[in-house]
């Protein structure tokens, strides 16, 4: 049987206007792999990604109906270079996905 997914409701976040819930890096032989997701303050929330030298962002509708969005549910996507990001730093990464965000929104 396998339980339903959630995010634990007393995450801590520092910025309510951008939050990162889940960040994952990992390099693979000649490979750097990231991924994760998070949430904006309006309760949208954004995945993102890194293919080869591109980092990748969707942003979600508000309040989706279920864990996994569905592609109805994309507003926006971005794609843009990570050749001149340290993407194996997490806070580099963070930024770069928190500027391609705000571009996103922007850009929709």
């Amino acid at each position: 049987m396998v339980a339903d997914m959630s995010v634990a409701a007393d995450r801590h976040v520092t910025n309510p206007e951008f939050a990162i819930e889940d960040l994952w890096v990992g390099v693979f032989g000649a490979k750097v792999l990231a991924s994760g997701f998070g949430q904006v303050a309006d309760g949208r929330s954004f995945a993102f990604r890194i293919e080869g030298p591109w980092l990748l962002v969707e942003l979600y509708r508000p309040r989706l109906s279920g864990p996994v969005p569905q592609p109805e549910d994309i507003v926006a996507t971005l794609r843009c270079s990570v050749v001149d990001v340290d993407v194996i730093d997490e806070r580099s990464l963070t930024a770069a996905v928190r500027d391609a965000v705000a571009l996103a929104e922007v850009a929709k």
